[in-house]
């Protein structure tokens, strides 16, 4: 009987530790995507790829909880959230005060500034300042979006996909295209292919945290951020972070 008791015992308390996180194992969340993205999400053949995707998929192991990815524009996934039709939102979403009145997130797992995306030729454009009056790119919805017509005075034009933007940019349809960082970097390193280049480096402007995005007072709130700390102490998260972004995080 003592061996049964102790069996019991440490059955109990394998149950006790994972319940922090854990999802039952019947629950299918369903997850609203942005995959227009890179390198967060984004598909790759018939496939969705990026970082936001890989962590997602080793937070969902670590709650044991089954999901569906969901594709969607950016703007749709706060609505989504709000109606119920999702429970959890990713695309490199920043974490602001006013999106907090209405959805919750969860730790930030990302830190991100902004960065401007000019012509491989262009030189009147080296700092944010030097928007002013100019036409700029910018992504429909975006914290981005909101900081600079907020900030400078340009004639701003707004897209639902920033690879729109990026293209009226090679176009000369735009002066510049203003996004988060990592995305303009990617973008110069691939696409871009010489002939866009990224400016503003030493601005260090609009520094801010990505977070996962639920339905308010959500109960996967807590489990996420519990999933994520788990992440981080045992290392997969740095595995993951190297390999998207090829350097340790900070």
């Amino acid at each position: 009987m003592p061996g049964l008791f102790n069996k019991l015992k440490f059955t109990f308390a394998l149950v006790a530790c994972s319940a922090t996180f854990a999802v039952a194992a019947q629950d299918k969340l369903m997850v609203g995507v942005d995959t227009a993205f890179v390198p967060f999400e984004f598909k790759q053949g018939d496939k969705y790829v990026g970082f936001d995707i890989d962590l997602w998929d080793a937070i969902a192991k670590k709650m044991h909880t089954r999901y569906e990815l969901r594709p969607m524009d950016f703007s749709g996934l706060i609505p989504g959230l709000q109606s119920r039709n999702l429970d959890v939102a990713m695309a490199g979403m920043t974490i602001t005060e006013t999106r907090r009145q209405v959805v919750d997130f969860s730790d930030g797992y990302y830190n991100a500034d902004l960065l401007i995306a000019v012509k491989g030729n262009t030189t009147s454009i080296t700092k944010f300042s030097d928007l002013v009056g100019k036409k700029v790119g910018l992504k429909q919805g975006t914290a981005a979006a909101s900081f600079m017509k907020g900030k400078y005075k340009a004639d701003y034009v707004e897209f639902p996909n920033i690879d729109n933007a990026y293209l009226d940019l090679q176009a000369g349809n735009l002066d510049a295209v203003v996004h988060d960082s990592p995305n303009v970097l990617y973008y110069v390193k691939t696409a871009g292919d010489g002939k866009v280049k990224a400016v503003g480096e030493n601005d260090s402007i609009l520094p801010q945290q990505y977070g996962f995005a639920m339905q308010k007072n959500s109960p996967l709130t807590p489990k996420i951020n519990a999933a994520l700390e788990a992440l981080r102490a045992d290392g997969t998260y740095n595995k993951i972070y190297v390999k998207w972004f090829a350097k340790e995080p900070k």
